[in-house]
């Protein structure tokens, strides 16, 4: 039993803050919070209190979709749309990866970098190469943060040495998967089936991942209607089907299992209604959008619509691993369609952007992104003084820390429960 005192921020709801002052929270021996309080109950008085003073604790973010094998290009090669970025930029440096030297350099300081920024949970798309793909789940394992790691399939319309055959990637899966059913610390670390997307795949490589991730119920990851020239190509390929969307749906991969559907820049019509149906996750990346000039996914809409969000940085179409830089973002692409639908989308608040860095994004990973009783703890503690927050609201510390702050304010992080240390970068 653990028991925590501190300033208390969540988002139970997307609509509301709750905010404990000094309150008190407790977590049982699993890992699990039992309960927050304005003040501690008795049956607790004679067990020893962490006391974080003035801080802020809140839960720790969530990552829901990003490219590790692409951080080593963050910050560069901002300069092309979608597609020639990929074959310009992307597909050379992926190619690395059959180097597992390489793959251990560039993966653990990622690893680090994820701790850094206080995101403890992802889903993470790693290369071709199974071995490297193994590299990054041990380096999660070591570190003790929780992630969605996905072998990628593709067979078409890449570099030959960006190239693995149906066999390869239901073999690399299957090794995975065992590994982590043997590894993975009850879940924390999981694969993800993780077709690049339908230009990269053949309709053998899109039916075998859906009837694998079906079998070994997996999740599943991919991109969708992110670049206008993108859904054109799509259309081309895959003419029997009626959408983007449904060409992942006619292959078992597109909620059948829990899916992770990234930027959703034209979705709308059919395409929207079989992701409602479906509850198909829009995992909204405005950073990686405005880089390459692709899109804004209305996700107000989305909202509206009753369709799940979540936010990932896109690293390395998105610059930042920063979740809350990202929420930045996220609320400002929101005003900018505020602005283009003459206030028809309202814009995302403070509140609702935090929720989908939080407990929207971490419902993929189960119980994650609440202090709500039974949610796994995962937390940060925020040293906020640096930020000059004499007479602000804990409110108003929280949304400083948002648009001022970075990792500097991080002082301590919890991901099921236990308090990580720094990983190793070799």
């Amino acid at each position: 039993m653990k028991i925590y005192r501190a300033n208390l921020i969540d988002t139970p709801t997307k609509d509301a803050f709750r905010i404990i002052e000094h309150g008190y929270l407790v977590v049982d021996d699993q890992g699990r919070v039992v309960g927050v309080y304005d003040q501690l109950p008795a049956e607790y008085t004679n067990q020893p209190v962490t006391d974080y003073g003035d801080k802020l604790l809140i839960p720790a973010f969530n990552d829901l979709h990003l490219h590790a094998p692409q951080y080593r290009n963050s910050g560069i090669a901002m300069d092309l749309e979608l597609l020639p970025w990929l074959n310009t930029y992307t597909f050379p440096e992926e190619s690395k990866f059959s180097d597992t030297h390489y793959a251990q350099r560039v993966y653990s300081r990622f690893v680090h970098d994820l701790w850094k920024n206080g995101t403890m949970r992802s889903a993470v798309f790693a290369t071709i190469h199974p071995d490297a793909t193994r590299i990054l789940a041990d380096l999660f394992l070591k570190a003790g943060m929780g992630a969605m790691v996905g072998q990628v399939g593709m067979d078409r319309n890449g570099p030959e040495t960006l190239s693995n055959t149906t066999e390869e990637i239901v073999a690399g899966v299957r090794d995975l998967y065992a590994y982590l059913l043997k590894n993975g610390q009850d879940g924390l670390v999981r694969p993800i089936v993780t077709p690049r997307f339908v230009p990269s795949c053949t309709e053998g490589m899109m039916q075998a991942l859906g009837d694998l991730a079906k079998e070994l119920n997996l999740p599943v990851q991919s991109h969708l209607s992110e670049n206008r020239g993108e859904i054109t190509w799509v259309k081309e390929l895959e003419p029997q089907s009626t959408c983007y969307g449904d060409a992942y749906n006619h292959y078992g991969l597109f909620g059948q299992q829990p899916t992770l559907m990234a930027h959703c820049c034209y979705t709308d019509g059919e395409e929207m209604e079989l992701m409602k149906r479906n509850q198909v996750v829009v995992v909204h990346c405005p950073t990686s959008n405005c880089n390459l000039a692709s899109g804004m996914a209305p996700i107000r809409m989305f909202m509206n619509e009753g369709i799940p969000v979540a936010i990932g940085s896109d690293i390395s179409g998105g610059h930042d691993l920063s979740i809350p830089h990202v929420m930045q973002y996220v609320i400002q692409v929101s005003k900018l369609q505020y602005a283009r639908t003459q206030g028809q989308l309202q814009f995302l608040s403070l509140n609702e952007a935090f929720y989908l860095a939080t407990k929207a994004g971490g419902a993929f990973f189960g119980k994650v992104g609440s202090f709500e009783p039974g949610y796994e703890f995962d937390a940060l503690v925020i040293d906020d003084a640096d930020l000059n927050y004499d007479n602000y609201t804990l409110q108003q510390r929280l949304e400083r820390f948002v648009y001022l702050g970075d990792d500097r304010q991080i002082k301590v992080r919890f991901c099921r429960g236990k308090e990580l240390c720094e990983p190793v970068v070799y």
